[in-house]
């Protein structure tokens, strides 16, 4: 009898041991994601915007909507640019990195139908506050020809159509769609450190300086200027901040220089050893820090000078705080007058 007692209980044992085992398999398999990946499916590898060569061509804007902004790209005769914002340029590489993702995308592996997980794979749909981003190529009519919610989970893309409740990774790569400033063309000065001459300020006082160094020098050497040749610097680093300022101008956002509604607080002028001038005047506005752009034109450096002002005139370039003070210290801080 011994013996058939010890014969069940290791059938018990065994059967107990692979409960166990089918529950480990079943946590792990929850831990996969939302749903398992199913392989073998009607669209697999197919392209998820079929015939998009043509739409391309045909499209009149471009929008994205996500869960807490919308935009929109617009074709205009000059080009393509961003819709309200007085057909400011946006960056046609991006626009290319775009266009040749859609085109190149391809369903992948099935995921998930169930809506209450598409938040998990950056597929939500974003008019409803959902984690996707939402794009839809439109026709001159207005018509929207194609639509496509996508998003991203880790090192995944997914994609799913916006009336459609089946959700599928893709395989392809599409640019950051977050946020329209990343698509603005923002680019629009480049002076290296060594070209710089002379920089002249006035601050929100009325007090000015003019800084000046020698070619071949280092970004410390900037000196006053006559008539500001006997006043004593505070701090030479104080000094090479607002006179190569300009070598580092990243604007973080635009808008119409129309829109402006106070005056400046600071002009900040560089000049260059081939003559060329860029005339900076800073704006403290309520959203935000801005400044406006004008280059003037000499010598050899009229050519640079005309390209400049074509990208700047009648915009206010928004810059983080930080940067913005670099135009706008006060004289006091970096120079005393003779006693």
């Amino acid at each position: 009898m011994s013996a058939v007692r010890d014969a069940q209980r290791a059938k018990l044992a065994t059967r107990l041991g692979l409960a166990a085992l089918v529950a480990v398999i079943a946590a792990g398999l929850a831990q996969l994601g939302p749903e398992a990946p199913q392989e073998n499916h009607a669209r697999l590898g197919k392209p998820v915007l079929p015939g998009f060569e043509t739409l391309r061509d045909t499209a009149r804007e471009i929008r994205i909507t996500v869960a807490d902004e919308s935009y929109t790209l617009e074709r205009l005769d000059s080009g393509w640019t961003m819709k309200g914002m007085d057909g400011y340029r946006i960056r046609e590489t991006a626009l290319a990195d775009l266009a040749n993702g859609l085109q190149g995308l391809v369903w992948g592996a099935a995921r998930t139908r169930d809506p209450e997980k598409f938040n998990r794979i950056g597929l939500g749909d974003p008019r409803e506050g959902g984690t996707g981003a939402l794009i839809e190529l439109i026709n001159a009519e207005g018509k929207v020809e194609t639509a496509l919610i996508t998003g991203r989970r880790n090192d995944f893309l997914y994609g799913r159509l916006p009336d459609d409740s089946q959700a599928f990774r893709v395989e392809g790569d599409l640019p950051p769609l977050f946020t329209q400033n990343t698509w603005l063309d923002l680019d629009i000065l480049d002076i290296h450190e060594d070209a710089i001459s002379a920089v002249r300020l006035y601050d929100a006082r009325g007090a000015s300086l003019y800084l000046q160094r020698s070619v071949g020098s280092s970004e410390r050497a900037f000196r006053p200027a006559p008539p500001y040749q006997d006043y004593k610097l505070v701090s030479r680093i104080a000094v090479s901040g607002p006179a190569m300022a300009l070598t580092r101008f990243a604007p973080i956002g635009v808008k119409p220089a129309a829109q402006l509604k106070t005056k400046p607080v600071a002009r900040h002028i560089t000049e260059t050893h081939d003559g060329l001038e860029v005339d900076l005047s800073a704006y403290r506005e309520a959203d935000g820090y801005f400044v406006t752009l004008r280059a003037i034109e000499a010598g050899q450096g009229a050519n640079r000078g005309a390209a400049i002002n074509e990208r700047a005139q009648g915009w206010a370039f928004e810059l983080t705080e930080i940067d913005w003070q670099d135009y706008t210290p006060r004289i006091t801080d970096i120079v005393q007058p003779p006693e």
